[in-house]
C-alpha cells in the first residue's frame, strides 16, 4: 500500500520506496525466524553463532556490533547460547572487563549444520533478482545504511 502523505513528488516517491523496504524487510525476517525457531534458535543466536563461524572468536562488544544488538541484549543471547553449550566465554586477557566468546565443538557442529539450510532459503527468497538487480540492490542498501549512519 503506498503512502498516502501529499507531500512533493519527491518525499512521496521516498516514503513509498521507505514503505517497500520496510515491508519486505519485516517478511524476510519473519520467514527466516520461522524456519530459524524449528531449529530451536532465534535470529540473534544464529547472527551470534554465525559471526563466531565465519570471524573465529570475538569480544562481547566486538559482536553485538557485527549483529547489530546493544550490550545487554548481547549478554542474554551468549548465556542462553552458554546453557546449550555452543559457546564458551572467556575473560580476555588484554582486557580483564572483557570476554571473548568462541563457538565449542558442539556450537560449530550446529551452526555447520544449520547454515547450509539458512543460506539455501535467503538464496531462494532473493532469486527474483539478476545478479546485476542483486549488486545494484545490495549498493543501495549500503548507501542508505550509511547515510543513516551518518546521521546518528
Amino acid at each position: 500500500m503506498p503512502t498516502h502523505y501529499k507531500g512533493s513528488p519527491r518525499e512521496i516517491e521516498t516514503l513509498n520506496a521507505f514503505i517497500k523496504l520496510s515491508r519486505a524487510s519485516n517478511t524476510l525476517h519473519n520467514y527466516l525466524s520461522r524456519k530459524l525457531a524449528e531449529c530451536d534458535i532465534t535470529e540473534s543466536q544464529f547472527g551470534v553463532l554465525e559471526a563466531l563461524y565465519h570471524l573465529g572468536p570475538l569480544n562481547q562488544k566486538a559482536l553485538g556490533d557485527k549483529i547489530l544488538k546493544s550490550g545487554g541484549n548481547i549478554t542474554m543471547v551468549v548465556m542462553n547460547l552458554e546453557k546449550q553449550g555452543w559457546v564458551q566465554k572467556d575473560k580476555d586477557p588484554t582486557d580483564l572487563r572483557s570476554h571473548i566468546i568462541r563457538l565449542t565443538p558442539a556450537g560449530e557442529d550446529f551452526i555447520a549444520t544449520i547454515f547450509p539450510n539458512h543460506i539455501e532459503r535467503v538464496v531462494e527468497l532473493f532469486s527474483e533478482l539478476s545478479n546485476e538487480e542483486l549488486a545494484t540492490f545490495g549498493d543501495l542498501c549500503k548507501k542508505i545504511g550509511l547515510k543513516a549512519a551518518q546521521s546518528s
